[in-house]
Parts: C-alpha cells; sequence; structure tokens
C-alpha cells in the first residue's frame, strides 16, 4: 500500500521536481502538548504544471533519484504565496 500525503509547494525551481511541505500534529509522550511537525519531500512534477503555494496530494513511489521518492498524485487547492505573508507598516 502506498503512502499519501496532503502539503503545500514551497519550492519549484528545479526541472520536474517540486518541494513539498508537510504538516502534522504531533503528540509529547510526556507532557501532552501538541505542536507542529514539518517535514520536506522531493515530489515529482512530470509536465512542469504545479506551481509554488499549490495545495497538493503526494503518493510514494519506486525511487526515482537519491531523494526524490514521491510523485504528485492531484492538485487540491490552488494556494496565493504571497496572500499568508504579513504586509510591512510604512510610516
Amino acid at each position: 500500500m502506498n503512502r499519501h500525503m496532503v502539503g503545500t509547494i514551497i519550492s519549484g525551481k528545479m526541472d520536474k521536481t517540486v518541494v513539498v511541505l508537510v504538516e502534522r500534529l504531533k503528540e509529547h509522550p510526556v507532557y501532552k502538548k501538541k505542536y507542529k511537525a514539518n517535514t520536506k519531500f522531493l515530489a515529482e512534477n512530470p509536465r512542469n504544471e504545479y506551481k509554488k503555494g499549490d495545495l497538493v496530494e503526494i503518493i510514494e513511489t519506486r525511487p526515482l533519484s537519491a531523494r526524490k521518492h514521491w510523485t504528485i498524485e492531484r492538485k487540491i487547492e490552488i494556494r496565493n504565496p504571497d496572500s499568508s505573508k504579513r504586509k510591512k507598516k510604512t510610516s
């Protein structure tokens, strides 16, 4: 069974490859506090159709290179990467 994960594309500067950031909540084993854990995966983008900021689902595949073991299955949502940044005050 192949693993599926959902994440945001944070970089698309390579040819046919994107970097996908997957965020998940983890719980500390002793203190039970929940915290965010981030992991970056290199994923195959064969036609260069997915861009930075897109929310995508990735699926695990055979090794495509030394660090690339994932392929983009589908686009879930288009996000604007600049909308999440805070605007600086000008005074």
